[in-house]
């Protein structure tokens, strides 16, 4: 898409912060005014257009795109999100260990049963793991109580929490990095385990780095959104 504006900045809005471009308002694609609640996330969706040169690359702004997704998708079919990211609860990785070799058993072991227990422990939600690929049921406990952590989100983080379950293929991953028990890089390498320790031993094929450098940055810009959504920008100084 060419760029047909100048300038980027920010206004008060009804609903928080609106963007504009060259004074008007910034639209997504089902064109709903992008107006978010957070000052701080405003400005940097701003900067992210401000940064846009001849074309602007949608892939190069990954927080106008969780606004959008917030506002075209999240806040029209919440239901359908909520039960999408639920749903992670009932096949989550962090659940399913290898038999074999012990290296990447005592590697599963490490990483992901600390964020098991805190699962139960944040949520009660007694998540019970098994060994191979054969399909595991989850109690009914823990469905529900992953569940109504998933509902309590607002939609702004709700949209921050869908995208962060897809990209870590882990709703408890992705809990543990909307609540702070992980930071991103922490969260990437949780959710990346298995595939980390192939490529230690048979190395990584370009089409594989490219679709593991893009769930990372998935991962990154979710929290990223997170952090923005809850800064205090008071005393600032106008938008």
């Amino acid at each position: 898409m060419k760029r047909l504006y100048k300038d980027a900045r920010t206004a008060p809005h009804p609903r928080g912060t609106v963007v504009l471009l060259d004074g008007r308002p910034a639209r997504t694609p089902r064109r709903h005014e992008l107006a978010v609640p957070s000052l701080a996330l405003a400005r940097a969706i701003a900067a992210e257009w401000s940064a846009q040169d001849d074309t602007v690359r949608p892939a190069s702004m990954p927080l106008t795109r969780l606004a959008a997704t917030t506002l075209d998708v999240v806040a029209a079919e919440r239901a359908r999100i909520v039960d999408d990211v639920a749903g992670y609860a009932g096949t989550d990785l962090v659940c399913y260990r290898a038999e074999a070799p012990a290296d990447l058993v005592r590697r599963q072991a490490a990483q992901w049963q600390p964020l098991v227990d805190w699962a139960m422990e944040r949520f009660d939600a007694p998540l019970r793991v098994t060994t191979g690929i054969v399909p595991v049921a989850q109690p009914e406990q823990a469905l529900r109580a992953l569940r109504r952590a998933v509902e309590a989100r607002d939609d702004w983080r709700l949209a921050a929490l869908a995208t962060a379950t897809a990209a870590a293929g882990s709703l408890v991953v992705a809990l543990a990095l909307a609540e702070g028990r992980l930071s991103a890089e922490d969260a990437w390498h949780a959710s990346q385990l298995d595939e980390a320790y192939q490529i230690e031993q048979w190395g990584e094929d370009p089409e594989a780095a490219l679709r593991r450098g893009m769930l990372r940055a998935d991962i990154a810009a979710a929290r990223h959104f997170l952090d923005l959504l809850d800064r205090n920008d008071a005393g600032e100084g106008p938008p």
